[in-house]
Formats: structure tokens, sequence, C-alpha cells
């Protein structure tokens, strides 16, 4: 889990591991080969779902098979993934259908179906209600037992980052770098009440300076 300020260079950091951009200095490795290039080993998910708006769910999350040119003899994963992301039965429904959880369920499917090594996810959980933001936590928690692969996860909110996360990695504002990398020995599911989930919650805070304290404003109205 990548958390930080606005601007830090949270999605910055997606993009190079997507492959998207280029590193300045220094190499990006996955599994001992350097990225250059995006390619469906990684998938990626944005804060918005992105889907193509004149494509049913299922030709949406066939998307992917189909520019590769291997759907015809992969079409049971279409119905796979579509039942993994809870979506069975909106198949032939369009994204303006339906609401903005089960979208991102669908993204999640697309970026899924390519069977990626890794799943970048930029914020995707950022646009919805409170309640139907820790339904999806619970599916991304589910999804990943499921596939057992890497998630990389963007956020702005803690609690958020230590329900979900094994590692959570503290950015600093601009210029950004590693504050510091911290590891939740919590088991799953996590209580958000528990005293341990509460101290890493606090510590991150402090890391970030908004624990509990006054700053003068940076402006006067």
């Amino acid at each position: 889990m990548l958390i930080g300020p606005s601007g830090c260079g949270k999605s910055t950091m997606l993009r190079l591991l997507a492959g998207f951009d280029r590193p300045t200095d220094g190499k990006v490795y996955l599994d001992d080969i350097e990225i250059q290039k995006h390619s469906h080993d990684r998938g990626l998910v944005f804060q918005e779902h992105n889907l193509f708006p004149w494509l049913t769910i299922y030709d949406n999350i066939a998307f992917g098979l189909k520019v590769r040119h291997i759907f015809k003899n992969n079409k049971k994963m279409v119905d796979d993934f579509i039942e993994l992301v809870g979506l069975k039965g909106f198949e032939k429904s369009y994204p303006h259908q339906l609401s903005g959880g089960m979208c991102q369920r669908a993204s999640i499917a697309r970026a899924l179906i390519g069977n990626p090594k890794a799943l970048l996810l930029d914020e995707p959980l950022g646009a919805l209600d409170a309640f139907t933001r820790m339904n999806m936590q619970d599916e991304l928690l589910r999804i990943k037992k499921e596939q057992n692969m890497t998630m990389v996860m963007v956020t702005h909110d803690v609690d958020e980052a230590v329900y979900l996360s094994n590692y959570i990695c503290v950015m600093s504002p601009r210029p950004a770098r590693i504050e510091k990398i911290l590891k939740v020995d919590l088991a799953y599911p996590r209580d958000r009440n528990n005293p341990e989930f509460i101290r890493i919650r606090n510590e991150i805070l402090q890391i970030l300076d908004f624990a509990g304290k006054e700053k003068d404003p940076e402006y006067m109205i």
C-alpha cells in the first residue's frame, strides 16, 4: 500500500510499475525482469472505472482477450471472472446501468483476466460511498486470497491502508521519498477497533504529521 499527501508521487509510482512511464534514473523490476513497457502481467485499475460506455459488462471484461486475439480459446475465463467479482446476471448490462461499485468490480475483472503477476490499484475505492467502500475492501481481500497475487494500491485513507495491507509504504510531500515501510502483522479479517490496528493507524498519522497537531493556517480569508 502506498499512502501519502496529494502530489507526492503515489500515482507516478504505479505508472512506473505499470510501464506507462520510464524512470529518469534507476530501474524498476518485476521478478528480476526490468519493466520497460506496459504488459498484461501488470493489471491497472484507476479511481474512475474507465469502462467503455458502448460495450456491455461482458465485452468490457473480454476486451483484453480480444485485443490479444486469444478470446476464442478463453471464453470461459470471462464467465469465471464475472462470477469472481459478483457480477453474474449483469453481463448484458452497460456501465451507465450499474452503480459505481459494480463498475469498479468490472474494472477489477478486466484487469485480472490477463492473469497479471501484480494488480496495481490507483485509489479504486475513492469515489465510492462509505458502506460500498467497506464492502469493496472485503471483496479485494477475497479476490487477493482466491487469486493468490500481489496487489499494490494507492490510497489517502489511513484506515483502508491498515485494513488491507501487509506492508504500508508512507511517502513524504514533494520532493517525495519513502519515510517508512510498516509491516502489518494482523490476521484477516481485521478488527478496526483492535488496539494494534489503532496503534499502526496513529503511527502513520504521526509520520504524516497529522496526529493531533495544530498548525498555523497557510492562508487567511
